[in-house]
C-alpha cells in the first residue's frame, strides 16, 4: 500500500488519499480511519481567485482610424471581391501635409503645381472654413501665391458671408475684379477701408452698387489716390449705382481716377445732371451713353480661382447656421394651427432694376478710344430690333385694318349720325 499526501499550506494539511488495490480512499484524519467512499474530485483551475482578465478593445480615435484606412484604396473586383490596394508615397504626404497645414511656417517658393494639389485637399478636408485655424492656413497660400489662390470675387448679395468671414476675405491679394454689389455696407464698413490698402492696389473691376454709400464714403475710398498717388490706382470700371446719398459733390472725388474707363452713376442723388456730364468728359474724358454697357452686367462677374470652392463652402456654412432648430418647428406648426402669424426673417434680395435708376435715368460713362468698353450689352441690342421689328409690325397691321374698314364699311351719312348719338 502506498501514500500520497498533497499539502496546500503548513496550516491545514487537508485530507489524505491512500491508494489501495487500484482505489483511491481517503483517510479521515480526526477519526482516524479510512473511509472507502470515492471523493469528489475538485474542480481543476488554470489561475488563483485573485487573478482577473480585461478585454482590451481598440481605444484609438476616429481620426487614428481614418488615417489608417486611408492609406488604402478598396475597389470591387468584376466577380464582386473585395480588393484594396496601397496609396502612393505623395497621396500619403499630401493629406498629411494638408492635416496640418496651419502649421506650415510658409509657402514661398514651393512650386506651384504641388500647392495648387495641396489647396485641394486641404479644401476637400474643409480646412478653410475652421474658425482659428482656416485663416492661418488661409494665409499661407494667399501670401505665396497672390492671384492664383483667387483672381476675381463676386459677394453680390451675400453680406452675411462678409459679416462671418470677413478676416479671411480680407486675406486675398491681387485681385482684379470685386463683386459687392448689393451689401448695404455703408460709409464706416471694414471692408470698403481695405479696399484703399495696397493688397488690393491691383482691383480694376469695383462693383459697389447698392451699397448706401454717401460723399463722406467716396472721400475716404478716394483719399490714397488723390493725396498718395496709392490705392484704387488701377481702377477701370466702377459701378456706383443706387446710391441715392451720392451727390454731385461725391462725383468730384473720382476724378483722381485716371485711368477710369467705364463709370455708372444711374439712381444717385444729382442735382445738375447736365453739369456733371459736362464735367466728366472735360477731366477725364468719360462719355454719356445712350445704352447700357455690357461692363455693367453682372453676371460677367464670378467667383475665380483656387478657393471658388472654398467661398461656396462659406456659404453653404452661413445658410445653415440661419436654418430654423428642430425644436422651434413644432412651436411654428402650433402657431400657424391656431392662426397667429410668425414672423419669419428672409434675405433681402437684390433687384438690379431700381426705382432710382429709372427715375433719373441711364448715367453710365465710357471713353471713346477705348475698346469694347462702350458697347451695349448682348440684351439691349437684342431688345431695341425687336422693339423696332415690333413697331413696324403695328404700324403695318393699323395701316391694313385701317385700309380693310375703308374697302367693306362704306357707311352713308346717317350710320354715322346714329353712331355718333352713342
Amino acid at each position: 500500500m502506498s501514500y500520497c499526501l498533497h499539502s496546500e499550506s503548513h496550516l491545514d494539511a487537508g485530507p489524505i488519499y491512500v491508494r489501495e488495490n487500484g482505489k483511491l480512499h481517503v483517510v479521515n484524519q480526526g477519526a482516524g480511519g479510512i473511509q472507502n467512499v470515492t471523493p469528489k474530485a475538485r474542480p481543476f483551475s488554470l489561475f488563483s481567485r485573485s487573478f482577473s482578465v480585461e478585454l482590451c478593445m481598440n481605444r484609438e480615435d476616429d481620426r487614428a482610424r481614418r488615417q489608417r484606412t486611408d492609406h488604402f484604396i478598396f475597389t470591387y473586383t468584376k466577380e464582386g471581391n473585395l480588393r484594396y490596394s496601397a496609396k502612393s508615397l505623395f497621396s500619403l504626404v499630401l493629406a498629411y501635409i494638408s492635416d496640418n497645414v496651419d502649421h506650415v511656417d510658409s509657402l514661398i517658393g514651393f512650386p506651384e503645381q504641388i500647392a495648387e494639389k495641396l489647396f485641394s485637399a486641404a479644401e476637400a478636408r474643409q480646412k478653410f472654413t475652421e474658425p482659428v485655424t482656416g485663416l492661418r492656413a488661409l494665409q499661407k497660400f494667399t501670401e505665396a501665391y497672390g492671384s492664383l489662390v483667387l483672381c476675381s470675387l463676386c459677394l453680390r448679395n451675400r453680406y452675411l458671408v462678409i459679416s462671418e468671414k470677413l478676416e479671411e476675405i480680407k486675406s486675398f491679394r491681387e485681385l482684379t475684379c470685386l463683386d459687392l454689389s448689393c451689401c448695404k455696407l455703408g460709409d464706416e464698413h471694414e471692408l470698403l477701408e481695405h479696399l484703399t490698402k495696397e493688397a488690393l492696389s491691383s482691383v480694376k473691376r469695383l462693383l459697389l452698387k447698392d451699397n448706401s454709400l454717401s460723399d463722406a464714403g467716396l472721400r475716404r475710398m478716394t483719399a490714397p489716390v488723390r493725396v498718395l498717388k496709392k490705392g484704387l490706382e488701377n481702377l477701370l470700371v466702377l459701378d456706383l449705382s443706387c446710391n441715392p446719398k451720392i451727390t454731385d459733390v461725391g462725383i468730384g472725388y473720382l476724378l483722381s481716377f485716371k485711368k477710369l474707363n467705364c463709370l455708372d452713376i444711374s439712381g444717385t442723388g444729382l442735382k445738375d445732371v447736365d453739369a456733371v456730364i459736362k464735367r466728366l468728359q472735360m477731366q477725364i474724358g468719360l462719355v454719356h451713353s445712350k445704352v447700357p454697357l455690357k461692363e455693367f452686367d453682372h453676371s460677367n462677374c464670378k467667383t475665380e480661382g483656387w478657393a471658388e470652392q472654398t467661398v461656396l463652402q462659406w456659404e453653404q456654412a452661413v445658410m445653415e447656421a440661419m436654418k430654423p432648430q428642430d425644436n422651434l418647428r413644432s412651436r411654428v406648426a402650433t402657431l400657424q394651427f391656431y392662426g397667429k402669424t410668425h414672423r419669419i426673417e428672409e434675405v433681402v434680395k437684390c433687384t438690379l432694376v431700381e426705382p432710382e435708376t429709372k427715375a433719373s435715368g441711364n448715367l453710365q460713362f465710357y471713353k471713346e478710344n477705348v475698346q469694347n468698353c462702350h458697347l451695349p450689352s448682348k440684351k439691349e441690342v437684342a431688345g431695341s430690333h425687336e422693339l423696332k421689328n415690333n413697331k413696324k409690325r403695328a404700324l403695318a397691321e393699323q395701316e391694313t385694318e385701317r385700309t380693310s374698314k375703308q374697302k367693306h364699311l362704306c357707311l352713308t351719312v346717317e350710320d354715322w349720325d346714329l353712331l355718333n348719338t352713342y
